[in-house]
C-alpha cells in the first residue's frame, strides 16, 4: 500500500512538473492566413504584438467566391493587420485585426491550437459574434519561396 502511494506521488510530482517546464506557446513568427491570401509576420511591437504583411500571396475572397474586390485599394505589402495583441492567458491574446476587404477593423482573439495553427477570431461586440480562421505557420522553408 505505501509504494503503491509512493509511486501515485512520484507521479504526480512528476507530471506537475513537466507541465511547469514546459515553455508558453507564442505567435511570434510567420503565418499563412486562410484564404492563402497573405503572409503575416507577428513581432513584439512595444509593449504589444502586431502582425505585419510580409509577402502578398494572391487575392482571393475570404468568402471563397473567387478574386477579391478590395474596399481598400492600398499594397498590402507591409500593412499592419493585427494590432495591440496584448496576452489575455498563457495562450491567447486579445488586439485588433483590419480586414482589407471590406477596410473594418474588429476586436479580435488569437490563440495557438498547435504549434503550427493560429486560431483568429474577429468579432463585433462579443467573441460569439465573429468569425474564426486558421492560420498556419509558415516554416522557414516555405517562406524563401
Amino acid at each position: 500500500m505505501i509504494s503503491r502511494t509512493s509511486a501515485i506521488l512520484v507521479s504526480i510530482l512528476l507530471l506537475s512538473q513537466s507541465a511547469i517546464a514546459a515553455p508558453p506557446v507564442s505567435p511570434v513568427g510567420r503565418w499563412l492566413t486562410e484564404s492563402g491570401n497573405l503572409e503575416v509576420e507577428i513581432a513584439p511591437c512595444g509593449k504589444a504584438m502586431c502582425g505585419t504583411v510580409v509577402k502578398v500571396l494572391a487575392n482571393r475572397s475570404m468568402s471563397g467566391s473567387g478574386e477579391m474586390a478590395s474596399a481598400d485599394n492600398r499594397n498590402p505589402l507591409g500593412m499592419t493587420i493585427l494590432k495591440d495583441f496584448m496576452p489575455t492567458s498563457g495562450d491567447t491574446w486579445q488586439g485588433e485585426i483590419y480586414n482589407r476587404e471590406n477596410a473594418k477593423t474588429y476586436a479580435c482573439k488569437i490563440s495557438i491550437d498547435t504549434p503550427d495553427q493560429l486560431v483568429v477570431r474577429a468579432y463585433v461586440g462579443l467573441p460569439m459574434f465573429g468569425k474564426t480562421q486558421v492560420w498556419r505557420r509558415v516554416t522557414a522553408n516555405a517562406s524563401n519561396k
